[in-house]
This record gives structure tokens, sequence and C-alpha cells, in this order.
């Protein structure tokens, strides 16, 4: 287990990421703008398909509905490459930082390699495969932070869980000012603080997601009315959105662990 210092030394490395995702970039501004323009010439099916993924995640946060990933695939999976044996939750909570870290890469790595695969088939027929491309993105999504949820120790069969992965997906896709919002948001999980209330208004909020989902797709829209720009815009698209949700979850599970780790430090 990692010393006070070390621990201390990792905290402040991952808040130098957190506040550097919290200043505003150029491109960041610019690249919204044609998104509002790009909505009003979306086909009214698939408004109708972002308006079914509301329903969707709304049967995530409660239940975990479909999206809901098998803790014992993932117990195993770590097991076999860590070589530390993990029949729970509270195994996987003993892991070092940089066995974290290194497995939340791998799977980082792993989901953009399919994010990309399925990016580019569905870029093959333009705007009517975005009902098929904006599910199955979100799935990746949703399983990618669970999975670091898992690996970090925590259960993403926790109803309150559900909601920081949700928190996770929302930093990853938010302009600088959803990103302050967001990270406030969370100061209540870093404190082990989090209220049954607190967790009920937090779900009010989780809407947003999707229709920031719909408005992450403008260009990708745009570009897939020309077949092999769909393809190639498809798979990049796709790449870049899942790894910057895997390395959004990453950070923030990392800095819950090692503040959990710090508090019990000084409680022994």
């Amino acid at each position: 287990m990692e010393t006070k210092q070390e621990l201390q030394g990792a905290l402040e490395e991952t808040d130098r990421w957190i506040e550097d995702r919290k200043k505003a970039w150029f491109w960041e501004r610019w690249t919204r703008l044609p998104f509002k323009l790009l909505d009003k010439i979306t086909p009214e099916f698939v408004h109708k398909k972002v308006g079914a993924l509301l329903d969707e995640m709304g049967s995530y946060i409660q239940n975990g509905g479909k999206y809901l990933t098998s803790q014992k695939h993932v117990f195993k999976s770590v097991e076999k490459k860590t070589g530390s044996k993990i029949n729970s939750i509270e195994d996987m909570s003993a892991l070092g930082l940089e066995e974290m870290d290194s497995l939340s890469r791998e799977l980082a790595s792993s989901r953009r390699k399919a994010a990309a695969v399925q990016g580019a088939s569905t870029g093959i027929g333009g705007l009517f495969t975005l009902t098929i491309d904006i599910p199955a993105l979100l799935g990746i999504s949703l399983k990618t932070l669970q999975e670091i949820a898992l690996i970090h120790g925590y259960d993403p069969n926790d109803k309150t869980e559900r909601i920081f992965i949700i928190k996770c997906l929302q930093f990853a896709s938010a302009d600088i000012v959803g990103k302050r919002a967001i990270l406030e948001n969370l100061a209540s999980y870093y404190d082990k603080d989090v209220s049954s209330n607190e967790v009920m208004a937090q779900i009010q909020g989780w809407r947003e997601v999707v229709y920031t989902y719909r408005d992450q797709f403008g260009w990708k829209k745009l570009f897939q009315m020309v077949p092999v720009a769909g393809i190639l815009f498809g798979a990049f698209t796709n790449r870049a959105m899942v790894g910057d949700i895997a390395e959004a979850g990453s950070i923030l599970y990392r800095k819950r662990r090692i503040i959990d780790r710090l508090q019990s430090l000084e409680e022994s």
C-alpha cells in the first residue's frame, strides 16, 4: 500500500489534470456553434431515438438496466492480469494505485478500438445509422465507466455509484462551465457524505447527458452525409469520445480512491 506522502503526491498530480480541464480552450467554444443549426436539420426519427434513450438512461440509474456490466467477468480479468486473488469489491479496492492505473489504461485502449470499429461500421449508412450508433456508443461508454469503477473498488450495483458514473459521463462532454459545476457536485462523494435526498436531486439532471451526446454528434451528422467521410469520421469521433470518457472516469475515480486511503491512514 502507498505511503501518505505517495498518496498526497498522487492526489496533487490528479488535481492538476482536473484543474487543466477546467480551463477554457478556444476550440471548445467555436466547435459547439454549429450544433444548434445541425440539430434543426436532423431527421425526426433521430430525435425520437434520443427520446427513447432518455428512458433507457433512467432505467440504468434506477436498476442498471441492460447496461449493467458483469462483475464476475471483470474480477476474472483483473485476477488474470494482476495475479492477485479477486473475489469481491474489497479485493479490487486493495490493489495498488499503479495496478489500477495500468488496468484503466488497458481498458481504455481496448474500448477506444471497439468504439472506432463501431463508428466506422455505422458511418457507412450516413444519417440513418445514427439511430444505431448513438445507443451503441452510449452502451460502450457506460460499461467502460462501470469497469473503471470496479477497478478502483467501487460497486456500480449501488445506485449512488451509478449517479457518479453519470457525472463522469457529463464531465467528459460538458463545456467549461459544466465541468466546474460537476466537480462541485461531486465534492460530497469525496467527503463520503452522499445523502439519499442529494442523490435524488442529482438524478434530475441526468437528461442533459443524452442531449449533450446528441450535440456531440453535430459534426458527425454533417460528415456522414458523405459516405466515405462518414466511415472515417465515425471511427475517429467514436474513438475520441470513448477515450475522453475513459480518461475522465479514471482520473475522477483515482481521486476518490486516493482520498479514501488518506482518510483511512488518518483514522488508523
